[in-house]
């Protein structure tokens, strides 16, 4: 399961989850304001991996190596 952590303000968040959704990869968007260890958003969580930011090249591939990229 791929979650990426948002806050409502946040455009880059947005601007991820846009590409996400562009790319046909489904996620579940998590409220990043009732985590704790969350400093920083957006944060894109596969299969336990994290990544800060709008990392495209990372989450690209993290998703390629976790059979999720299409």
């Amino acid at each position: 399961m791929i979650k990426v952590y948002t806050t409502p303000t946040c455009a880059y968040c947005h601007a991820l989850m846009d590409w996400l959704e562009s790319k046909g990869v489904e996620f579940v968007e998590m409220d990043a304001t009732k985590e704790d260890d969350i400093s920083a958003v957006p944060v894109t969580e596969i299969e336990g991996e994290r990544i800060v930011g709008f990392d495209r090249p990372a989450i690209k591939k993290t998703l390629k190596n976790a059979g999720l990229w299409k």
